[in-house]
């Protein structure tokens, strides 16, 4: 009955992807980037299934999709994630912000109003993208260097110019979509300065189409692994500590610290069963290099985060000022053992951590559980640091993984 409703029927055949409106082009450059735009208006981008029922957008909040994209020359398709970045309410308020800060009233023409707002300041002819422009309007940019910012605008995927770090070589169009990313959500923006295809461990970015950024699907979220075979769940763990350790040391000398870690944000690739970041919003990126050369207050100082013991789920205590005026940091080993590992980790009605329930002999030799307890809250000084270190040691070495 519900599929013959003419108007649920319509939007069940008819292809929505391929609809300027519905991908709200019409509000570029009040948007994330067009470079997939040809891609999505040709037909190549279809949702799966229930997603082309508009009547189920209501229960999607997240304004997240799955859909199949196919290139007429490979022949087969593959599955992709859509995003919109933010809810529905979230995007109704960016345009009301861009609309007021423009012409003081709540509504008005995108197109008109962006030139006026502060997402236009850097048009014309100026060479750089500078801390001082976009310091603090959101977590990839808490605290950046002019180092992270050249990446960002060589990198930025929605120009055809990319590989340049000076921005006068960006349309002013494309400069005020990167600027409005990177305030709204800059998700996008860390998927392509810290690639999969080098190695970081987050999901690839695609391209987007007005307000639709296309990523690639990994697999299933690192939940529906929560009760999965022991030995799968120390494969797991001992990859998740490995990121933690990537992210926080590494040749680039960035440390990029997750401050929203949850199994939601997590996904494991069905046929490598590789453990990628889905979710990167909320990454703060700590340039080691300039805090080295800058040496603020107590710089060299380790810092310890605090544990957080309380009855929500997934909790985290940070200070992004410390996170950003220190070389050496344990957030990340925190946060996964934490939210993800020990037994104070908490989500959707259970606890336990993804290591809960070990086999009898592991359980009774207690090193795994006296590891996890130091990670996720020491009673030594700086135990953490040496918790993490021997934990991805032990957990290689119950998984086989020693390297």
């Amino acid at each position: 009955m519900v599929l013959h409703s003419p108007s649920l029927l319509a939007s069940w055949q008819r292809n929505e992807l391929a609809d300027r409106r519905f991908l709200q082009l019409n509000k570029c450059p009040a948007c994330f980037g067009t470079s997939w735009c040809r891609r999505f208006l040709n037909g190549q981008v279809v949702f799966e299934a229930w997603g082309r029922l508009r009547l189920l957008d209501f229960l999607n909040v997240k304004n997240v999709y799955f859909a199949q994209y196919g290139e007429p020359r490979e022949g087969g398709r593959r599955r992709v994630v859509l995003k919109r970045l933010g809810s529905q309410r979230e995007l109704a308020q960016l345009d009301q912000s861009i609309c007021k800060r423009a012409t003081g009233r709540p509504r008005c023409d995108l197109l008109q109003a962006m030139p006026r707002t502060e997402f236009a300041r850097l048009n014309g002819d100026v060479r750089l993208l500078t801390p001082e422009a976009v310091e603090g309007w959101s977590d990839l940019v808490h605290c950046p260097s002019q180092r992270l910012l050249d990446r960002l605008v060589r990198r930025y995927a929605e120009t055809k110019d990319s590989g340049s770090f000076l921005l006068r070589n960006l349309k002013d169009s494309e400069r005020m979509q990167l600027l409005l990313t990177l305030a709204f959500n800059p998700e996008p923006l860390v998927l392509q300065s810290f690639p999969s295809d080098e190695g970081w461990p987050f999901a690839k970015y695609l391209g987007a189409c007005g307000r639709m950024v296309a990523v690639n699907y990994v697999g299933e979220e690192l939940w529906s692994y929560f009760h999965a075979p022991w030995e799968k769940r120390v494969d797991l763990a001992w990859q998740l500590m490995e990121i933690a350790e990537q992210l926080t040391n590494n040749d680039f000398e960035f440390a990029l610290y997750l401050l929203d870690v949850s199994f939601d944000n997590f996904a494991v690739g069905p046929r490598d069963g590789k453990v990628i970041i889905v979710d990167a919003e909320n990454v703060l990126v700590a340039d080691k290099r300039l805090i080295r050369q800058n040496k603020p207050e107590n710089w060299d100082v380790w810092y310890e985060s605090k544990f957080d013991d309380c009855d929500k789920e997934a909790c985290l205590s940070f200070s992004k000022e410390i996170l950003c005026a220190r070389a050496t940091v344990d957030h990340n080993y925190y946060a996964v053992c934490q939210n993800l590992l020990s037994r104070h980790a908490t989500w959707r009605g259970t606890s336990g951590g993804l290591l809960h329930d070990p086999p009898s002999e592991i359980a009774k030799d207690g090193r795994l559980e006296a590891l996890l307890d130091e990670c996720a809250n020491p009673k030594k000084r700086y135990g953490r640091f040496q918790a993490a270190k021997e934990l991805r040691e032990y957990l290689a070495q119950l998984s086989n993984n020693v390297r």
